[in-house]
């Protein structure tokens, strides 16, 4: 008697990534509910524009903001979006009033600057995507945007998972004892947050690996952090300020930010 053969498991298809600022009311639509699925869901947003019962996480500025967008198009068109950055340069800022960061960080050092800036926000990315190429792709999409517009200091806030500084002591003070901004570029917190001291010396391993991986990769590009932080309840974050001088990016970081990848 011939024995059944095991059923194997359909081979999941590599992703074939693409990228692309957002053209549609589809795009658009694709784009928030990922950061649905990833500020609401996962990490317990909220807002007033949200829209729960389509699952669409969108603010006042979407108006005004460009979307860089990250398609993997082995996915259904309506779950192609794996990634994402808002993006708003001065413009923007001009007809939306203000800049997102603004709320939380007075961006008074970077406007006297007079250098072209650009805000990156909402990034993320797709749980099934992270730890692998897919922000690689992104970022060399990012790089393409700011080399074509001569953007030239790029910012925006990075969060912390949770509101208890205490717990997060020890990688704040890491942050800002080690990667604090020049001044030229060092805005400042609002709110008052007052950082606690951590509990003994600074461990710079461990509070290394209780960094969140995307202010990892900013540092690794030569990012810097503003003075303070923000305390976003509504979100349920700690926030930093990452500030990223175009012209500095480590040899290191412009490999990885700038090379083309396959596919």
């Amino acid at each position: 008697m011939t024995r059944p053969q095991p059923r194997q498991a359909p081979a999941t298809p590599q992703p074939r990534f693409s990228l692309r600022l957002a053209r549609d009311a589809a795009d658009r639509a694709a784009a928030e509910r990922l950061r649905y699925a990833v500020f609401v869901e996962e990490l317990g947003g909220d807002g007033p524009l949200v829209d729960h019962a389509a699952r669409r996480e969108r603010d006042a500025f979407d108006d005004h903001a460009t979307q860089l967008l990250l398609l993997d198009e082995t996915r259904a068109p309506e779950e192609a979006v794996v990634g994402l950055y808002r993006l708003m340069d001065d413009a923007a800022a001009v007809a939306a009033g203000r800049f997102y960061t603004e709320a939380e960080f007075d961006l008074a050092p970077l406007r006297a600057s007079g250098r072209s800036l650009l805000e990156l926000g909402r990034s993320c990315l797709h749980p099934q995507y992270r730890g692998g190429p897919a922000m690689m792709h992104l970022w060399q999409g990012l790089s393409a945007h700011v080399s074509d517009h001569g953007y030239e200091v790029l910012f925006g806030t990075a969060s912390f998972h949770g509101t208890d500084l205490a717990a997060l002591a020890e990688p704040l003070s890491l942050l800002q004892e080690a990667h604090l901004a020049p001044a030229d570029l060092r805005v400042c917190a609002r709110g008052g947050a007052v950082l606690p001291a951590p509990a003994g010396p600074v461990d710079r391993r461990r509070a290394m690996l209780a960094m969140p991986a995307l202010i990892k990769a900013y540092l690794r590009l030569g990012g810097k952090v503003g003075e303070g932080v923000f305390v976003d309840r509504a979100f349920n974050t700690t926030d930093v300020c990452m500030i990223l001088d175009a012209a500095q990016v480590t040899p290191q970081g412009r490999r990885f930010y700038e090379a083309p990848q396959p596919g």
